[in-house]
């Protein structure tokens, strides 16, 4: 028997859980189902806490969560199935694809939202606190939400940063801590006969929350604690500040977030593995065209290449137009030759593009010059197809 409709088959379902946001409309209805089926899951443990609700309602919710686990296992399993379609796993055996696949953060916490439901039939768990467990159906919606994996992104590549300004948290409430002790010890042993028991005191105060149930009474204490007031409003700056540096270089990097599923879609990347797409992504960034949108106009100055991820552009060569599709690119040869664009290039639908700039396209020819040969190969070749025709 064939397996040719099992693949074509495993690469529909891979485009409409995967990569098919935004231009499939198959695959927009899908996920905004399970956008609203997240939601009203985190609604229903909610609501599910409220007494009355659960002794009026309590059948209904456990029948919705019934219902939940049952898609979500679903869209778990068809994930796991299909994705042995993506080209960065092409290399893989099919059961070390899954396993890698699976090994993803986003797999894991899609596993960690259905596990326990199926590990109460296996292990003795009290179902209050499982429940608890239905909270991490909310994190599924950092595969849906480009905002939610920017703030992902940012805190990850500023974690060494902001590790060091927790350090510097610590110590401050340290030092906070060990000042009040020596200075208030004697007038209120209760509160601070100790370094731990001041603790408390110098983070409410460092937080600048104050709730006033411990209070230096010394005038050198008052003092001290006027200083730890004004050190604490900076102490909360520093993370601040480090986080909307990292928001501000992310905006100014990329359009919204370029997933490896949009890459995946580009065989000319195909080849790479993890890291080394890891790499090129960080140099690419997104942006839709809606139908008959000029993408490039003749005479434009070349300081792009586009590559087509999804949707298909036509190019304007004055004789017979060209039409690209889906993983091919484009804008390239005005590249090479450092010249304007001689064609005007235009999206005959709506396209998701990647787009390298001149600065970046430099550099992956540096650093992965097999990519660089395929470019120029196939610029060889419509030159040729070109001289040809004309």
């Amino acid at each position: 028997m064939s397996r040719e409709p099992a693949r074509k088959t495993r690469q529909r379902i891979n485009e409409i859980l995967e990569v098919g946001i935004g231009h499939d409309a198959v695959a927009n209805f899908v996920n905004r189902t399970l956008v609203v089926l997240i939601i009203l899951n985190v609604i229903a443990f909610a609501a599910g806490t409220i007494p009355e609700l659960a002794a009026k309602y309590g059948t209904f919710f456990e029948a919705f969560n019934l219902f939940s686990i049952l898609i979500f296992t679903a869209e778990y399993l068809l994930r796991l199935w299909a994705c042995v379609e993506l080209p960065f796993l092409g290399h893989f055996s099919p059961f070390r694809a899954r396993v890698y696949f699976a090994a993803r953060p986003l797999m894991i916490i899609d596993l960690l939202a259905i596990l326990p439901f199926y590990l109460s039939f296996i292990v003795p768990i009290d179902l209050r606190y499982l429940r608890i467990f239905r909270l991490l159906r909310f994190f599924k919606l950092l595969r849906y939400s480009t905002a939610l994996n920017t703030v992902v992104r940012v805190i990850a590549s500023e974690r060494r940063a902001l590790v060091a300004a927790l350090v510097v948290m610590l110590t401050l409430i340290f030092f906070a801590s060990t000042g009040i002790y020596l200075l208030e010890r004697k007038a209120q042993p209760d509160a601070f006969g100790s370094v731990p028991a001041a603790a408390w005191w110098a983070l409410s105060t460092l937080t600048t929350v104050g709730y006033g149930d411990v209070v230096p009474i010394t005038a050198y204490g008052k003092l001290f604690g006027g200083l730890v007031m004004i050190f604490g409003l900076g102490m909360f700056a520093l993370p601040i500040g480090i986080l909307a540096a990292g928001f501000s270089r992310d905006a100014n990097r990329h359009d919204f977030v370029v997933t490896w599923n949009l890459v995946a879609r580009v065989p000319l990347f195909a080849g790479l593995d993890a890291a080394d797409v890891a790499e090129v992504m960080r140099l690419l960034y997104a942006r839709s065209y809606n139908p008959n949108t000029p993408v490039i106009r003749k005479g434009d100055t070349a300081t792009t290449m586009f590559f087509i991820a999804a949707g298909r552009v036509r190019v304007k060569t004055g004789d017979e137009d060209v039409f690209l599709g889906s993983g091919a690119f484009f804008g390239e040869m005005a590249l090479l030759e450092n010249r304007i664009h001689r064609h005007t290039v235009i999206a005959v639908e709506h396209c998701r593009l990647l787009l390298l700039d001149r600065d970046d396209f430099e550099h992956i020819g540096i650093r992965f010059p097999t990519i660089l040969e395929d470019v120029r190969a196939v610029a060889r070749n419509r030159l040729e197809a070109s001289a040809k025709a004309n």
